[in-house]
């Protein structure tokens, strides 16, 4: 792999020497700005070896660099070693921009010229980019070229699979509705229309539900909505006849994928509002009308906010998925101890225990089972070159989630194997802590993430302790298991909390080479009281799944936290316990005692 990186660098560089360039710039994303991307669109994978989910690369005639996140640190350092790539730690001390960077690097080039693929760049980043580096010497960059088209010889085809009609029972509101109210909140932004390029925002808008990227349930298309047409760009060899009626019923006309730039051009409205984070650059150029309007796309905070039907949808896949992970809970110890077992072993046997539950489509993301010093790498996912047996002690952190059809979970357990020590016991009740603090919290409905996050962090603050990534994300509805605007985060995320929106609280702790531990529950926002300051809210977990006990020192804990745990897990108990029998209810019994 190492070699064909070189290779390809090679490769890459001659191009950029014919084409003029002195660097060329490859970020992780695809021309609908998606966080996870279909095979056609890992450039920056294919160029740098490394397979996260977040990563910029950047290629000059001389050297070679990566940025991503705390999350990926540990394995994009592996997996870049060897190679000429430089790994850039974000959001660290002393680590540059890559316009800083690139100004460094292109300091004694007269007339400096970087290239974009502007069709895997939004037009928010693309315009960042070109004012930033007009400050780092003049270095202007072109947006016209996708070295990959001539490089990538071997390159994937966009998925030709058919899409599918999400049914109303699940869905809980028709395409016909939804667009009636994403044009009211367009007339509210004072715009025409919309171009939609996020997939999982059309198959939520359109009801429908593919296989394109893996573990994601969307499918590569574009969505022009104008104050009287719908219409729907996307390959045709992916839509059934039913299909196709379906969306005409709902006033949804159907177009050729490529035939997007035209649509674009054809436009005929006063306006058009493009997102620009969501807009790809070159489509944000041909648009010909009187004014765009440059604003967050309305249908994220609608999605967000899950109607009747989609809540009872992921009341339906937690108990499934907590019968699953109770079953799994069970067989793991005896298992490990029998010997035999591996990081990729267990993922297996839990992902055929998800696969028995009714509705299971797939699994929502690449399970996190990291044990001993792999809990400590953030997103670290076995493979067989990295895979490692367990043994009956210390830590397996796992994290782990399920596309069921009525809804989608996402779960993660810290599991002592075995003996732990007296500090992996106050880590873990470090964490636990924190989780806890999170899920007491009551606040005035349209407080942000931002303002909660704290809590999550407060104890291990006061020990010189934290965490990088953010504390929690919201997760679709049998749709992208990250979905926002809305999350937990140190950085300021200005995104309102509202009733029925559901969102992930995930504190952890990472020691690198010698064990992580983080806790996680999928949680949704229910109404708390009203009062005369206003409508307060809380939180309500979703997720049905003892948390180990075993590890927890009672004396770190708070009596509120004591209770909370007691509480969670007699409710557990009362949820899971009518679906198991012998064994797995026996176990689920002795998981669920109060400590």
């Amino acid at each position: 792999m190492k070699e064909n990186i070189a290779q390809r660098l090679a490769g890459l560089r001659d191009l950029m020497r014919r084409e003029k360039l002195d660097a060329f710039i490859f970020p992780s994303t695809d021309p609908h700005n998606s966080e996870y991307v279909p095979d056609r669109w890992k450039g920056r994978e294919w160029i740098s070896g490394f397979n996260g989910s977040a990563g910029t690369a950047v290629v000059t005639l001389h050297s070679a660099a990566l940025w991503t996140d705390s999350r990926y640190f540990l394995a994009a350092e592996d997996q870049l070693s060897g190679t000429e790539f430089q790994l850039m730690k974000l959001k660290i001390e002393g680590t540059p921009t890559i316009s800083e960077w690139l100004g460094q690097q292109l300091r004694d080039s007269d007339g400096a010229q970087v290239g974009v693929d502007g069709m895997v760049n939004s037009m928010a980043r693309v315009e960042a980019l070109i004012s930033d580096l007009r400050h780092e010497g003049g270095i202007t960059v072109r947006t016209n070229l996708d070295p990959l088209a001539s490089l990538w010889t071997d390159r994937p085809a966009i998925p030709a699979d058919k899409v599918n009609v999400q049914p109303l029972q699940f869905a809980g509101e028709t395409t016909a509705s939804k667009l009636s109210r994403i044009r009211k909140a367009l007339r509210a932004a004072h715009a025409d229309g919309m171009l939609v390029s996020a997939l999982d925002d059309i198959a939520w808008t359109l009801n429908l539900r593919g296989t394109d990227v893996h573990c994601n349930p969307v499918f590569v298309s574009y969505l022009l909505i104008s104050s009287s047409e719908a219409t729907l760009y996307i390959n045709k060899e992916k839509l059934s006849s039913e299909v196709e009626a379906y969306l005409l019923e709902q006033g949804v006309r159907t177009a050729a994928y490529d035939e997007v730039r035209q649509g674009i051009r054809e436009y005929a409205e006063y306006n058009i509002l493009l997102d620009p984070n969501e807009t790809n650059y070159p489509l944000s150029r041909l648009v010909q009308v009187q004014e765009v309007v440059r604003a967050n796309s309305p249908i994220p905070a609608m999605k967000a906010v899950k109607n009747e039907a989609e809540i009872r949808g992921y009341r339906s896949a937690m108990l499934k998925d907590g019968i699953a992970l109770v079953k799994f809970l069970r067989w793991l110890k005896p298992a490990v101890e029998a010997g035999g077992q591996t990081e990729v072993s267990i993922d297996r046997k839990l992902t055929s225990l998800r696969a028995e539950q009714p509705l299971f489509r797939d699994i929502s993301f690449d399970t996190i089972a990291g044990y001993g010093v792999h809990g400590a790498i953030v997103h670290y996912e076995a493979s067989p070159e990295t895979d490692i047996p367990l043994e009956p002690r210390g830590f397996l952190l796992l994290d782990s989630g399920a596309q069921y059809q009525d809804g989608t979970t996402d779960i993660t357990r810290t599991i002592a194997l075995g003996p732990v020590t007296d500090y992996e016991k106050h880590i873990y009740t470090l964490v636990l802590k924190g989780h806890i603090q999170l899920e007491l919290c009551k606040f005035p409905s349209g407080a942000s993430g931002t303002q909660m996050d704290i809590l999550a962090r407060e104890a291990m603050w006061r020990e010189g302790l934290n965490y990088l990534h953010g504390t929690g994300h919201g997760v679709g509805s049998y749709l992208n298991v990250h979905e926002g605007p809305h999350q937990f985060r140190m950085e300021w995320m200005p995104a309102p909390f509202v009733e029925h929106m559901t969102v992930t609280d995930e504190p952890g702790i990472y020691l690198p080479g010698r064990f992580g531990v983080r806790t996680e529950n999928t949680l949704i926002i229910t109404h708390y009281k009203d009062t005369e300051f206003g409508r307060f809210l809380q939180f309500e977990p979703l997720t049905l799944c003892p948390i180990d006990t075993t590890p927890i020192l009672k004396d770190e804990l708070l009596d509120e936290e004591v209770a909370w745990l007691n509480d969670y897990h007699q409710h557990v108990y009362d949820m899971l316990a009518p679906h198991l029998e012998g064994a797995d209810l026996e176990w689920l019994r002795d998981a669920t005692q109060p400590i």
